[in-house]
């Protein structure tokens, strides 16, 4: 019987790793009263939380209730991984409630409470997906049919903007490899891979630039 492809969750889990880890480094590179810098890089946190709250949304909506049915044995896993959305939603909030203040100002007060927030975030992300590619990945594989899985990810999909779209898959072609960027290319239609190959490239590369400048 064929299986649902799990893996695409870790490729997924590398954009927000990789962005989590980003984002303290880049707040923290911002000097005193740069409010445009400042203004940008709080834009690249609310694009993020916003991603992050989707998916998880999407888990606690279409994987965990199917799990606490079907995996009774792994309910405590499953608590688990919905206690640390609950960490995780906690320290968005306060990042949610520090970048505001900073962004207007650029004060080195409100960016060193936005880059302690932002760590302290990453440390509960790391825990969270560590946890469920070990442990959860394995029981939805083995729970959830494949039309089930593919839900999660058309669902995840329709929660994209369209002017976002080329962005999205960018973030996830960049760690992903030759044949991880196969797998995802192939779920693309033939005109979205045309326009990736002849502008959305060019455009991530530019949007990427410059957010990060010299920072990576």
């Amino acid at each position: 019987m064929t299986k649902p492809y799990t893996h695409e969750m870790v490729i997924i889990h590398r954009v927000f790793r990789r962005e989590a880890a980003l984002l303290p480094r880049l707040a923290g590179g911002v000097r005193p009263g740069d409010i445009q810098r400042a203004g940008r890089i709080a834009a690249a946190i609310r694009e993020y939380a916003g991603g992050l709250h989707h998916h998880h949304g999407l888990e606690d909506e279409l994987i965990w209730p199917k799990l606490h049915a079907r995996a009774r044995l792994y309910d405590e896993l499953v608590t688990r991984m919905q206690e640390q959305h609950h960490r995780l939603d906690a320290t968005l909030r306060r990042i949610n409630q520090i970048a505001p203040r900073w962004e207007i100002a650029a004060t080195d007060y409100t960016r060193e409470a936005l880059v302690v927030a932002l760590q302290e975030h990453l440390d509960v992300l790391t825990e969270h997906l560590d946890d469920e590619e070990e442990h959860i990945l394995p029981l939805i594989a083995e729970h959830l049919s494949v039309a089930e899985w593919d839900e999660v990810g058309r669902r995840g999909l329709e929660t994209i903007p369209k002017s976002k779209v080329m962005l999205a898959l960018g973030a996830i072609l960049e760690d992903a490899t030759e044949a991880e960027q196969r797998y995802f290319m192939s779920k693309v239609p033939a005109p979205g891979r045309l326009l990736w190959r002849l502008a959305g490239r060019r455009q991530y590369q530019r949007f990427t630039d410059e957010l990060r400048g010299a920072t990576v």
